[in-house]
């Protein structure tokens, strides 16, 4: 059996109870050792077969999990945050089904979540944003054309942009071609929930400025959008004495 676990977003006890569990039962945990803390791997049990995915392809983390199948082994495939996002779980998967080899995924905290617990920042803010963008930059991988930095900035909600701490400059320009002003509320969260994490709030304007300021160069989201500063937004009507949910009527 090979289960694929989300590590969370940084800090070790941030892994879901399923996950840590199968950390402690795994024969075999291969992690993906450029953003996994590894304080995770205390869980190991004595014995455990460790591979670090960061110095390994796609082929070879596919044999150690046969080689574990073959000798009756149960692995752990430890992926950062959560799997789903930039995990590139999916390609296992497909190698998986094709040799009918069972397997399961356990979610984990992602690091756009850390991001926010960085800030006490909540990304749907009642009249100023309902919807959260989850993207990247193009850079040496591209994206599809559809999916353009600008055009996504033209919706005009909160963005999350992951990997691409290195293309600040260009971030700025694409975000306010997609119509956000320079002054539009921003953030850069490096290594969020890490003991060392740090969370900057500047504008899309000053990006760029901001993290070299302050010497980052990679492993940070940036945050885009009036959340950020969250300095205007109407209450919840789900807490509204004069609104009337499944639960309860309303007393004004």
């Amino acid at each position: 059996m090979i289960h694929f676990v989300g590590a969370g977003s940084g800090a070790p006890d941030l892994i879901t109870l399923r996950g840590k569990t199968f950390l402690e039962q795994a024969d075999v945990i291969i992690y993906a050792g450029s953003l996994v803390n590894p304080q995770l791997l205390d869980y190991a049990k004595e014995g455990c077969e460790i591979y670090n995915s960061a110095k390994m392809t796609l082929e070879e983390v596919l044999d150690v999990m046969f080689a574990a199948e073959k000798d009756g082994k149960m692995t752990v495939r430890l992926h950062t945050g959560d799997p789903c996002l930039y995990g590139a779980i999916r390609e296992q998967m497909d190698v998986l089904d094709e040799k009918g080899i069972e397997y399961d995924y356990t979610p984990g905290v992602s690091s756009f979540c850390g991001a926010a617990s960085a800030l006490n920042l909540e990304y749907t803010l009642p009249d100023v944003s309902q919807t959260v963008i989850i993207t990247r930059m193009a850079g040496r991988t591209p994206v599809p054309e559809k999916e353009e930095i600008a055009k996504l900035a033209s919706h005009g909600a909160t963005m999350v942009v992951f990997l691409s701490t290195g293309l600040l400059e260009q971030l700025s320009q694409r975000l306010i071609a997609g119509g956000y002003t320079a002054d539009t509320p921003a953030a850069i969260v490096y290594k969020a929930t890490w003991e060392d994490e740090k969370a900057f709030v500047c504008t899309v304007g000053t990006l760029a400025e901001t993290a070299a300021r302050n010497h980052i160069t990679k492993t940070a989201l940036m945050i885009i959008g009036d959340v950020v500063t969250h300095s205007h937004y109407n209450r919840s009507e789900l807490y509204n004495p004069a609104f009337t949910t499944e639960f309860r009527e309303a007393t004004k």
